[in-house]
């Protein structure tokens, strides 16, 4: 059983569900139509990852990133691709945040936002990289010393 599963709040879900489906690779499992014909909610499985995309509810305190200025997180999704997935998200409407690079840690990495405004890192595995190198590359990067 998955531990965490996702809820993200959108201004259009039938437009998101239909962007995870194409972008992603993401499948619906589930939705709810309320009786005037808006979409509630719709349950997605993206790999085997729960995901729920929910219209803004701002009474409830649901609000979409855009309505807040910024998202704070972002989600990670491992591809076996890496460039055409993020090919396949650019063509549907992503955003480049952070291009594709190979990154120090071992994989190949680029961060995108999606439509809606969340933030997607989609990542391929190229190398395994020791953690004490890893450690030693993060802080002549970031400056300063870190710690394993």
């Amino acid at each position: 059983m998955t531990q965490i599963a996702i809820h993200l709040v959108v201004t259009d879900p039938d437009q998101a569900v239909t962007w995870y489906a194409e972008a992603l690779g993401a499948r619906e499992t589930s939705r709810i139509t309320l009786p005037d014909g808006r979409t509630l909610t719709v349950d997605l499985l993206l790999g085997d990852t729960p995901l729920a995309v929910a219209g803004e509810l701002p009474g409830m305190g649901m609000r979409a990133p855009g309505a807040l200025g910024a998202t704070s997180a972002a989600f990670h999704l491992t591809v076996p691709d890496v460039d055409a997935a993020w090919a396949r998200a650019l063509e549907a409407g992503a955003t480049v945040f952070e291009p594709v690079h190979d990154a120090f840690w071992g994989e190949r990495t680029g961060q995108l936002l999606d439509p809606f405004g969340h933030r997607w890192a989609l990542d391929q595995h190229i190398r395994d990289v020791p953690h004490d190198e890893i450690v030693s590359r993060a802080a002549a990067l970031f400056g300063g010393s870190a710690t394993a």
